[in-house]
């Protein structure tokens, strides 16, 4: 099984959820965020002083599936989130161990 983490733009959120859904990925869990790579932030006027803004707000979205659906999971946040300017984020992807579900005792891909 794998877990896959993209850091995505805001506004990507619903075509990423949508184009996911399309693809069969039933539970997904997102995380409001706050980072920043090579954009390196940005500055704002607030009642006549600037300031810098060092961490601009992300989505944190993370989905375990199967090894086999894991390239198409990547393939399919690529492809929705991508704007093609900088801050379009990363995904990252890593090898699960064990799944369990606590309600049922349930353990490896049935428990996705």
């Amino acid at each position: 099984m794998k877990k896959i983490e993209a850091i995505i733009k805001p506004f990507k959120l619903d075509e990423v959820k949508d184009a996911l859904n399309e693809i069969g990925i039933q539970g997904m869990t997102v995380t409001e965020v706050k980072g920043f790579g090579r954009q390196k932030g940005h500055t704002e006027l607030y009642r006549g002083a600037e300031y810098v803004v060092d961490f601009i707000p992300k989505i944190k979205v993370e989905i375990v599936t199967s090894d086999t659906l894991a390239p198409k999971v990547v393939e399919t946040i690529e492809k929705s989130a991508k704007t093609g300017k900088i801050g379009d984020g990363k995904i990252f992807v890593y090898t699960i161990e064990e799944v369990i579900r606590i309600r049922t005792g349930e353990h490896g891909e049935s428990a996705v």
